[in-house]
């Protein structure tokens, strides 16, 4: 009978839904586990990037059905966002109808890969049913002081035409399509992810067993939590702010409040609310307005200041240092962010190198304070910064003191002089949230020329995306030009009013869809608390790197505000945390821009999802990059027929009739070292798949089992029932471990072999712990450190009987005869080495 994959396949893809195999429903008699992949965008068809994460979560998640766990395995569809609306404008379609096709297409892919997933739970983003609770969401925010509207810089996309959050620039450019992001100025809504700043940090801890130690510090990093100093450096003239109030001081944070005595000049940023203030009506006024538009004009993101040259410009205004008296001027500098701290800084040139370069180049003097223990370096001297710890010399009272220690004191005197404060920062910012785009959830928020900013009530949601825009490219949303939209009554007053045209940012919708999925259909809150009770946190999450501070450090945001709204008991949403690799293809990403894509649907068709889903797990372990291989793909495909065969044989040599229980004690030499391979394989494979999550090792392991199976002759099969039964049992324990990775054809065989039993209600099997050790290993024999034999011995020999059979070996008894034995040293299951004379 030949291996027809695309019969098989079909046949068992039916069965597990027609009889909801993988239904999830709430068993307080298991313990549960929810695994979970990140689910996808819709564009249109997947890519084998999807294809190994999926593959890798399915297998995590059947193998736990198998141990037992009552499995929650959900998807859907991260749906809303600009590809969908890009596209419509492109096709001349509604992006509604563009997703919605793209969606049935793929979830037609996803089911063709036999994937575990519980399809009553799917949801899609997009869907009034579910972004009405994120407009819920952000009623519950706004009404705990979460989501409020300011003016602010924004980083803008003029490709996409559209605001980015600080984690959605990289390098300078846009995260998805790769354009230089600029700066522009106005109205946002935020989330104040920053209430949370200590506790995301601190839960940092919780997740240590769980999480890749890249991720945590990506975050950490992110957070970026610093001890300082905010420090009130005097104007040496006051000026006015647009009431008339007197500004009488520059508020600057440092953490380096040891270097206080060689601050001479201040930077702030271009964005700094005071520099408009500080230049009024002065003969640098166009001058710095021209620079500082400039610098907010280039790319502003951390990754590339650093290695940017310094600029600057002077204000033409000074401040006074606090403790020297010195007069200081105020520059703006492109390396100043207003993000971080307040928006200005003390710049030390003789301790900090990017001050030090600034100096230089505007040639502001430099102070030296602090100096090596036995070597005081002077100004003029110096080709750098010290930025080492040492001893402060001009310093006033703290002059002699080593600088670690003076952080702590300068910090008290500045407290007690009122001159600062000490403080903490981070340099994590606010979630800007608001888009200018069509394809998103409405923000429920209306304006009312009486009443102000009124939020919607909360009967009145969902505030529904109208499906029949025009669509265009511009920088304002396109829900201003739809009259029904954008005119409503406001709710508190009655009188005419107009909705927010913004939409959110579609993270917003990424951030809580793990929680949804444990109630899909709940329609009084985003969430069951009972369900949430039993399913929440995800014991297992699975997808890139590339999420490490975007959607990872959202949705811990989102899991916090939950929990004090009374919505989940848990204070992070991810247990375990898995960063799969990328799949690579002539060196590179695939990518179609590269050229290098290859089609699943096509590989589906030649070889079988069993085939695909059994290379990509074997090829790499799940963290490292898969590099593509038409031989690798191949190679799967063999296997997968010389088990087919395998199967067939054991058939024709044993028949379909069950298989007697073996005992270890009543079989011959050769059952018993099958056996005991049998138990090895088990054991690696259980541990492999459920702990390690190596599959590579796994399928390897599998594949040597199954080699050292098929080398049994028919002959000795036939003439020993212990070893004809050991024969079957191995062959169905290589089928039922392969299962997690293809379970399609692992079913067929599984009936082949005359089990009634579908493997998916088959526990999994044990192993004999008394039989996973070797019942003779074998050792390599050096004479005088050169290899000349190997001897089979018993694993429990002790050292005289391994020295007794090795010198009972003819290779040994010609190297050492008549020759004087001067050592015997034994390896311990590795090797003997005997040293001879001459």
């Amino acid at each position: 009978m030949e291996y027809d994959h695309k019969k098989i396949e079909s046949k068992w893809q039916k069965v597990w839904e027609e009889t909801n195999s993988f239904k999830a429903d709430i068993d307080r008699e298991k313990k549960k586990y929810y695994v979970l992949e990140m689910f996808p965008y819709p564009s249109g068809k997947i890519h084998m990037g999807h294809v190994r994460n999926y593959a890798i979560g399915d297998v995590i998640a059947r193998s736990k059905m198998r141990m037992g766990y009552n499995v929650i395995h959900p998807m859907g569809w991260d749906a809303f966002g600009l590809p969908a609306e890009n596209a419509a404008i492109k096709n001349k379609i509604q992006p509604a109808k563009w997703t919605i096709d793209n969606i049935n297409f793929m979830r037609n892919q996803l089911k063709k890969l036999g994937l575990s997933y519980d399809w009553t739970r799917e949801i899609a983003t997009c869907h009034p049913d579910y972004y009405k609770w994120c407009q819920w969401f952000f009623l519950k925010f706004y009404e705990k002081g979460l989501a409020y509207k300011k003016e602010s810089f924004v980083n803008w996309c003029n490709s996409c035409n559209t605001v980015l959050a600080n984690e959605q620039v990289e390098g300078g450019k846009c995260w998805r399509c790769e354009s230089e992001v600029i700066q522009k100025k106005m109205m946002q809504w935020f989330f104040k992810i920053t209430d949370y700043a200590e506790e995301l940090l601190n839960d940092l801890e919780k997740l240590k067993e769980g999480w890749p130690e890249r991720v945590l510090i990506m975050q950490r990093n992110w957070i970026g939590k610093s001890y300082g100093t905010e420090i009130e450096f005097p104007l040496k003239e006051a000026i006015k702010d647009e009431k008339g109030d007197l500004i009488k001081s520059i508020k600057v944070f440092t953490t380096r409040q040891d270097t206080l005595f060689g601050a001479t000049f201040v930077s702030i940023a271009p964005e700094h609310p005071i520099l408009p203030l500080l230049i009024k009506e002065s003969k640098e006024e166009e001058k710095v307005k021209k620079f500082s538009e400039s610098i907010i004009a280039e790319r502003r993101s951390s990754q590339n200041i650093e290695s940017k040259e310094k600029e600057g410009i002077f204000t033409g205004k000074y401040c006074i240092n606090p403790v020297t008296g010195w007069e200081m001027p105020i520059y703006v500098a492109n390396f100043v962010l207003m993000e971080y701290g307040t928006g200005a800084i003390m710049a030390v040139p003789a301790h900090d190198q990017r001050d030090f370069e600034f100096a230089k180049k505007y040639n502001i003097p430099i102070k030296v304070v602090i100096t090596p223990k036995d070597n005081e370096i002077k100004a003029e001297e110096m080709t750098e910064a010290f930025i080492d710890e040492g001893i402060l010399i001009n310093s006033g009272e703290f002059s002699g003191m080593k600088s670690n220690e003076a952080l702590e004191k300068i910090a008290n005197y500045l407290e007690e002089k009122g001159i600062g404060k000490k403080t903490v920062n981070y340099k994590l910012r606010d979630w800007g949230i608001s888009r200018q785009r069509y394809w998103g959830a409405p923000i429920p928020i209306i304006y009312c020329d009486r009443c102000g900013t009124v939020p919607v009530p909360e009967k009145d949601l969902p505030v529904v995306l109208p499906l029949d825009l025009k669509l265009k490219f511009v920088g304002d949303s396109p829900l201003k030009d739809s009259k029904e939209f954008l005119e409503t009554k406001c709710p508190k007053c009655g009188g005419n009013a107009k909705r927010e045209t913004d939409t959110m940012d579609t993270f917003v919708d990424s951030s809580w869809y793990f929680a949804r999925f444990c109630s899909p259909r709940y329609e009084e809150l985003p969430v069951k608390k009972e369900d949430m009770d039993y399913w929440m946190p995800v014991d297992q999450y699975i997808g890139g790197i590339e999420h490490a501070i975007l959607h990872l450090l959202y949705a811990r945001f989102f899991t916090k505000v939950m929990r004090d709204l009374g919505l989940i008991n848990a204070d992070e949403p991810f247990t375990s945390l898995l960063t799969q690799g990328m799949v690579i293809k002539d060196g590179a990403k695939m990518s179609k821009s590269k050229g290098n894509v290859v089609d699943p649907d096509e590989l589906l068709e030649k070889y079988g999802a069993d085939t695909v889903r059994t290379f990509c797990l074997f090829a790499a372990p799940p963290e490292k990059d898969l590099e593509w291989s038409d031989e690798g793909i191949e190679g799967a495909s063999r296997f997968i027929i010389r088990l087919w065969r395998l199967v067939e044989r054991t058939n024709t040599l044993c028949g379909s009739s069950e298989i007697k229980q073996i005992d270890k004690n009543k079989i011959s030499k050769k059952a018993e070292k099958i056996l005991r391979l049998v138990h090895r394989t088990i054991n690696k494979v259980t541990t492999d798949i459920q702990k390690r999550y190596h599959f590579n090792t796994a399928i390897a392991s599998i594949m040597e089992a199954i080699n050292e199976i098929s080398s049994l002759k028919d002959e000795e099969i036939k003439e020993d029932e212990t070893l004809r039964d050991t024969f079957k049992f191995a062959v169905l324990t290589m089928v039922n471990l392969y299962w997690p990775i293809a379970p399609h054809v692992c079913e067929e065989l599984w009936q082949l072999l005359g089990e009634k039993e579908t493997l998916l209600n088959t526990p999994w099997p044990n192993y004999d712990s008394s039989l996973l050790e070797e019942e003779e290993i074998t050792l390599v024999i050096q004479i005088n450190g050169k290899v000349r034999s190997r001897i089979n011995v018993p694993a429990d020999a002790d050292e005289e009987k391994i020295k007794e059979l090795a010198f009972q070996n003819d290779k040994v008894k010609e190297y050492t005869n008549s020759k004087k034995i001067i050592k015997t040293i034994i390896v311990p299951k590795r090797l003997i080495n005997i040293v001879v004379g001459k």
